[in-house]
């Protein structure tokens, strides 16, 4: 997955001046996004501060391990080894 060139603190900053009042063009000429940018980052982190997204990352990362150890698990041992 491609990472976002913003961390999670800088989007939560773009959507607290859009909140503000600043309209979706000005905030992607200012910050270089397209406005399907704004409208998904709104979609995942509006009304969040910094710690709960934070949080949130956390918990995303701890999912997608655990989904990673539960296919392994589901696999043949043979082709558990054959990859590494």
């Amino acid at each position: 997955m491609k990472r976002s060139r913003f961390t999670e603190e800088q989007i939560i900053g773009i959507l607290k001046e859009y909140e503000a009042g600043v309209s979706v063009a000005d905030l992607c000429r200012k910050h270089g996004v397209s406005d399907a940018s704004i409208y998904k980052w709104k979609a995942k982190f509006g009304g969040m501060e910094v710690s709960e997204a934070k949080r949130l990352r956390t918990l995303e990362d701890e999912n997608t391990r655990l989904k990673r150890l539960l296919a392994d698990r589901g696999r043949p041992r043979d082709e558990r080894t054959a990859g590494v």
